[in-house]
């Protein structure tokens, strides 16, 4: 059950067209997914969120596309937001993500968070090695 509604015609507002553009530019696509059109109820927002999102994701960088997007799939996973898991895992899908890449990202997630919660319940001190500031 959603908390805001999205605009009946989002795209009347001249920012959210404006919006709504640019991630039809930047995706090569028409296809507006329900995040953005939710979002559109704050022109702002939207805008910001766009921004940031697509400067990270889209732009190029260090990282390919589809190891942003499996990084992605990650951290929702570890946040529990079941529209981003479902979102990035088909968007990394058409970055060319196989089912064996996929099997892969959940084994590392699943182990990740299984030591993270050892590692939280012992408390176990950080070694100095592992400090950017350790000379050695």
């Amino acid at each position: 059950m959603a908390t805001v509604r999205p605009p009946r015609d989002a795209e009347t507002d001249p920012r959210v067209k404006a919006v709504f553009d640019d991630i039809r530019t930047t995706r090569g696509t028409d296809f507006i997914n329900n995040f953005w059109r939710y979002l559109a109820f704050d022109p702002g927002l939207l805008e910001q969120v766009w921004t940031d999102v697509r400067d990270v994701m889209a732009k190029d960088s260090a990282l390919d596309g589809k190891t942003k997007e499996m990084i992605y799939i990650a951290v929702s996973i570890a946040n529990s937001c079941d529209y981003c898991i479902h979102s990035h895992t088909a968007s990394a899908r058409a970055r060319g993500m196989t089912s064996a890449e996929y099997a892969d990202l959940l084994r590392v997630v699943s182990t990740a968070a299984r030591t993270n919660h050892l590692v939280n319940g012992m408390k176990v001190p950080v070694d100095p090695e592992f400090d950017a500031d350790h000379a050695g």
